[in-house]
């Protein structure tokens, strides 16, 4: 009974997802047409009213719907990001927008849409659709957040790659996922929160029948290659869904290609992105960027700066601290005041910490928002900073992480940021300092436009609701 309530609410989840993709395309096209007659007093003479295109609407429709298809985007998967999904949409409409074309072209040679109305209707699909979606993913996860569809989890691994995966599961039970135990070899492992170590890989396959379970998470790097080629035969025999935290060396050289130096093959470990024309166009998007938001959000930070001044008399408005920047050299980055002026008179440099008091009352609320942070655009804008790259600490804590962490220093080969891949990867404030460097130095190694972009989308999400902001 409990395989056939999921199976339907699989079901009614995907029809959902097509019934939401079908309305949104209709309005894109809705709009697209309001867009095109809009300015032009004579172009619905020329365009005609918009029942002309129903027929033309309902093929090109269909054939983006069945592209969608193609590209798997209707097969209920847990865990996906909204801003991946924005990508794979925008590939995904993109190719079938142009399908769609050709197919009508081909069949109604007679009626040839507007191309201006075509172009709008591209561009409005991938929101109208992305934000159709993110309704129906929304439902859902409040579904699962109440107990409903929940998949039973195996963790390979009671180590600290283990308990990360826990935390994250337990900080996010819209994915619907429930920690049955642990399988680890090492008999002596002391698994996160209550749930039990169950016993070593060897015995997957019995634990998976026994506790029916419907997902692994393989959290072990210490595993051989063959243990890992192993379990992961073992959990598609019996058709469970294997995922693996990548180890170190996978994070920090994802980019291991071949190679061949005039006929001698290499192993290309590294190629570095960002330099030549890719470094000017990072920097121009940083101009625009921060110029344009400076601008926009002049008045708030004027707003801020009195609020500052009003509750606060005895302090200035802006803070300047020494960061270490790009090839390690110090920086004056600028914030708003958010703390007392005697904050480290007494402890000396220190982290922020939650419910800290030194932070005062206007600061506590700048903080949380990251509103603190705005004035760092002036140093983006100067070509001190970027937009996006890895957070800079104070010289203090680098001389110390750079002793204690392997390339700790790695980071400092780009720009200091913003924001960073560690930052909406839920790793900020006072998070594993080792955690945050594989991504730094991932990020530093798998650099593109794409991936800022993607950053800067997820600052925003993680904005409204990080808790590690303080």
């Amino acid at each position: 009974m409990l395989i056939i309530r999921l199976n339907l609410l699989h079901l009614l989840f995907v029809l959902g997802l097509l019934a939401a993709d079908v309305l949104s395309t209709r309005l894109a096209w809705a709009a697209a047409y309001a867009l095109r007659v809009y300015n032009d007093p004579l172009a619905q003479e020329i365009v005609g009213p918009l029942s002309t295109y129903d027929n033309l609407l309902l093929l090109l429709v269909g054939t983006l719907v069945v592209v969608i298809g193609l590209s798997k985007l209707y097969i209920p998967r847990r865990g996906v990001s909204r801003v991946d999904l924005l990508y794979s949409l925008s590939a995904a409409i993109s190719l079938g927008v142009v399908a769609g074309i050709a197919t009508t072209a081909a069949i109604y040679r007679s009626l040839e849409p507007p191309r201006l109305m075509l172009a709008y209707w591209w561009a409005l699909s991938i929101p109208f659709v992305w934000l159709g979606r993110c309704v129906v993913d929304g439902a859902m996860r409040l579904i699962r957040a109440r107990g409903f569809d929940q998949a039973r989890v195996l963790v390979v691994g009671a180590g600290e790659p283990g308990r990360i995966v826990y935390e994250r599961i337990q900080g996010s039970p819209g994915l619907g996922y429930s920690v049955v135990g642990f399988v680890d070899d090492d008999p002596a492992a002391q698994p996160p929160g209550l749930e039990p170590l169950l016993g070593p890989t060897s015995m997957i396959v019995p634990l998976i029948h026994r506790y029916g379970i419907g997902e692994v998470i393989i959290a072990n790097p210490a595993l051989s290659h063959r243990q890992m080629l192993d379990l992961v035969a073992k959990c598609g025999r019996e058709h469970v869904n294997v995922k693996v935290v990548p180890d170190v060396l996978q994070i920090m050289s994802s980019e291991v290609t071949t190679s061949e130096l005039a006929g001698l093959p290499m192993i290309r470990v590294r190629d570095v992105s960002l330099r030549g024309w890719n470094v000017a166009l990072k920097r121009t998007m940083d101009l625009a960027v921060s110029w344009l938001v400076l601008v926009l959000f002049s008045p708030l930070m004027l707003f801020l700066a009195l609020l500052i001044k009003l509750t606060s008399r005895d302090g200035p408005v802006f803070y300047l601290q020494e960061r270490v920047g790009l090839d390690g050299r110090p920086f004056q980055l600028v914030k708003f005041r958010s703390m007392r002026i005697d904050a480290e008179d007494e402890s000396g440099p220190v982290w922020a910490s939650a419910d800290d008091e030194r932070r005062t009352a206007l600061g506590q609320l700048m903080r949380r928002w990251s509103l603190d942070e705005l004035p760092q655009l002036v140093n983006v804008l100067v070509g001190e900073m970027s937009l996006v790259g890895p957070r800079p600490e104070r010289p203090y804590f680098v001389e110390q992480f750079s002793r204690m962490i392997p390339r700790y220093a790695e980071r400092h080969n780009e720009k200091a940021g913003m924001t960073g891949w560690a930052q909406v990867n839920g790793l900020r404030g006072q998070t594993s300092i080792e955690e945050r460097t594989k991504y730094d130095v991932f990020y530093v190694e798998n650099w593109s436009l794409a991936l800022d972009v993607k950053i800067l989308l997820k600052t925003v999400i993680a904005v409204v609701r990080d808790r590690n902001a303080y």
